[in-house]
């Protein structure tokens, strides 16, 4: 059982870190672009085998206002990961180029939209299990190495307010704009210091926003 968990944190963690490096598409170049898509897409269908117990439970007993929460947050990145794939291939002009697929403007907005939505839903995601990574900090043998973690990610979020706004990343979600530009002599460390920096604002948004519920929740269940 224990081998199982590992494995979904490792494609879990895989995905991410895949979905992040899709997001430079002016530093991959097309044919990788396209074929660590197909990756991911071989990740999304292991990650839902591995996690298809969820799936079976769904209809399956109450439903608190935590469990409605993450539950929408996995309906929406589903998806999102679904509009992202189809378009994707309508779009591909290399690994399903034979198909040859006219995806138009219909096709590229709705790569930019749910690619938008993608990124961020997988932070938040993470966000949501980050309890595996806190009790990992909690076992290192450093009474301030929580402390530390606490105040490194909360800096990094801060920039990452920056980034987010900077990066258009709202505007590329509600089709505020038509395309995605891209800076072809902005410097690579500089790119992915943004993005990271966007997966750890989502990601500690929605792990300290579940703790804070849960506390409240629990508070009330005291007062009853």
């Amino acid at each position: 059982m224990k081998l199982v968990r590992l494995l979904k944190i490792a494609v879990d963690i895989a995905m991410t870190i895949l979905f992040l490096v899709m997001m430079a598409y002016h530093v991959t170049g097309n044919t990788l672009h396209e074929w660590l898509g197909v990756m991911l897409f071989v990740l999304f269908i292991l990650h839902h085998i591995l996690n298809w117990g969820w799936h079976i439970s769904i209809f399956k007993g109450r439903y608190t206002v935590m469990r409605i929460l993450m539950t929408g947050v996995n309906v929406l990145l589903f998806l999102s990961m679904a509009g992202m794939m189809i378009s994707g291939i309508l779009l591909s002009r290399e690994v399903f180029g034979f198909l040859h697929l006219r995806a138009g403007m219909f096709g590229r907005r709705l790569h930019m939209v749910s690619t938008a939505w993608g990124f961020c839903l997988i932070a938040v995601h993470l966000g949501l299990h980050g309890g595996v990574f806190a009790g990992m900090i909690k076992k290192i043998p450093y009474k301030k190495a929580a402390l530390i973690a606490r105040g490194t990610v909360a800096v990094i979020s801060c920039y990452g307010v920056y980034s987010f706004v900077t990066r258009q990343i709202g505007e590329r979600m509600f089709l505020l704009m038509e395309y995605a530009f891209f800076d072809y002599e902005e410097p690579v460390v500089l790119f992915f210091a943004d993005y990271i920096s966007i997966l750890i604002l989502f990601a500690a948004f929605s792990y300290y926003g579940m703790k804070i519920m849960g506390k409240l929740h629990q508070k009330r269940k005291e007062r009853e």
